[in-house]
């Protein structure tokens, strides 16, 4: 949870995990009535923070789903977006792209070796996703995972850095190798969704070879 949510914010959260979502959807997941979440549903829409549309259920009345508007996404933690997007095109302009490879790269062996230190190397796959799920969702990427059949899929509902992987797509690239090396070389890791391609989240396959 986000501590910078009031309690009248706490559907956003949950739109924000789990996509567009109808009022008893959102009453199961807050644990509320639904008029209880229809009243912090208004008071979200005339703020600007969610909207709704109707989408036919049957031969009954159609069903109300709510999603988040731009301002609702803003809503959470998105770290120094403008100024990172900025300082990283200042750099490629000023130092070229060689420049901007570099620090991408220290940025990956800083990330590895945080989590490197705090990821059990003797503990299960799927033990060591889940203390992956702990440090990211830390970071305000919203972490979670499921387990499917023979695999993992890894998922992270928020992007705090989607505004400076925007403009520079080396930042995804170093998280997958740094989720490589944390989980272990014999992890085989494949990317399923991305916010950057218009998915609502990302998610990873996560299988042993």
């Amino acid at each position: 949870m986000y501590s910078n949510l009031s309690d009248n914010e706490k559907a956003l959260e949950v739109i924000k995990r789990n996509g567009p979502s109808s009022i008893s959807e959102l009453s199961e997941h807050m644990g509320v009535t639904t008029e209880g979440v229809r009243f912090h549903l208004l008071k979200l829409e005339k703020e600007g923070l969610v909207k709704s549309r109707s989408v036919a259920a049957g031969r009954g009345r159609p069903k109300q789903i709510w999603s988040l508007t731009q301002e609702g996404h803003d809503r959470f933690p998105n770290t120094h977006a403008e100024l990172t997007a900025n300082i990283i095109h200042m750099m490629r302009d000023t130092l070229g792209e060689e420049a901007v490879d570099k620090v991408i790269d220290q940025h990956q062996q800083t990330m590895k070796d945080r989590y490197y230190d705090k990821i059990d190397q003797d503990s299960s796959l799927e033990e060591r996703v889940a203390q992956l799920v702990q440090l990211r969702s830390r970071e305000g990427y919203m972490a979670d995972y499921k387990k499917e059949n023979d695999h993992f899929v890894f998922i992270e509902n928020h992007c705090p850095i989607c505004s400076a992987a925007k403009v520079c797509q080396g930042f995804c690239k170093a998280e997958i190798l740094t989720f490589k090396a944390v989980l272990g070389e014999d992890v085989q890791i494949e990317r399923q969704d991305h916010i950057l391609e218009g998915a609502k989240r990302c998610s990873y396959r996560i299988s042993s070879n």
